[in-house]
């Protein structure tokens, strides 16, 4: 493979086409769509300081790189991509891609990133940022931080492990997510959502879980949760209490104790969910 080192790049697409490259060392600035279209490129220690580098390009690796602020759009109809130990500041990154490895990144500001992409893999990845992950489908995380509203908004087939979410909105509209081990703490979570699991999972919310078609938790906590499991359909083993429940649809929840229990027949068939308390003499939610 040809190797260029320490080099610095200005205008656009200085290295438009350019196929089996390794790069070391180098600069891109002052210009737009540096490897557009390129195929088999290896990054190392290199830096981006203007929009879109790498755009419909494949098979590509970086290590140890840097999107500065300027490198908008950085990496968008992209496939087969493995970035590692990078840093990356700008927003609107990966969108449309394909086959995407982040593996101990760090999202300076997430907005709008990781839109409409199939079958990434998150390791220990942090990120800021509102709209993360929306509309993208088949991930698995782990070890991801986040911090940013409406994440994983129209998500699909996702799997998250030893995470933290402090995201406002999370997971509205999506299916078949499973989260296992993790911290969520944000109003509203999973609203519209289908097929919701969190396993040993500890959730902080405000009206959360609700309008959710087959939710289920198990060996979870709920701390300063109210309002919950609105119109859901639910299966909830909860190992602490809940400060109050209203009108789920359906199913079973299962609690240390409920503060405040709100069933209107007009609105759900209260014979459709059974609500057990094991702090209760009798066993059961007292209305």
């Amino acid at each position: 493979m040809k190797k260029i080192t320490q080099g610095y790049y200005v205008g656009e697409r200085p290295l438009f086409g350019e196929h089996d490259l390794i790069i070391e060392d180098t600069i891109f600035t002052d210009g737009e769509s540096p490897l557009k279209e390129s195929n088999g490129i290896r990054l190392y220690g290199s830096m981006f300081k203007w929009k879109y580098p790498l755009w419909y390009a494949k098979n590509i690796y970086a290590k140890e790189c840097t999107w500065f602020e300027p490198a908008r759009a950085g990496v968008w109809y992209t496939d087969h991509v493995t970035v590692e130990d990078s840093r990356i500041e700008a927003p609107k990154n990966f969108r449309r891609c394909h086959d995407v490895i982040l593996r101990n990144v760090s999202f300076a500001n997430a907005e709008e990133t990781l839109w409409s992409c199939n079958g990434i893999n998150l390791d220990h990845v942090t990120a800021k940022g509102d709209y993360f992950a929306m509309n993208s489908t088949d991930i698995t995380a782990d070890g991801l931080v986040l911090y940013g509203n409406y994440s994983f908004d129209g998500a699909k087939n996702a799997e998250i492990h030893n995470s933290r979410l402090l995201s406002k909105d999370a997971f509205w509209n999506s299916e078949n997510i499973t989260v296992y081990d993790s911290f969520i703490s944000g109003e509203y979570l999973g609203w519209n959502a289908r097929n919701l699991t969190l396993i040993n999972c500890t959730v902080e919310s405000l009206q959360g879980m609700c309008y959710i078609d087959n939710l289920v938790m198990k060996n979870c906590k709920l701390i300063n949760t109210t309002l919950a499991f609105e119109y859901s359909t639910v299966e909830a083993d909860i190992r602490s209490r809940i400060d109050s429940v209203l009108n789920p649809s359906g199913g079973r929840i299962t609690a240390d104790s409920i503060g405040d229990l709100t069933i209107e027949k007009d609105r759900v068939d209260p014979d459709k969910t059974v609500i057990t308390c094991r702090d209760c003499s009798c066993g059961e939610v007292c209305l």
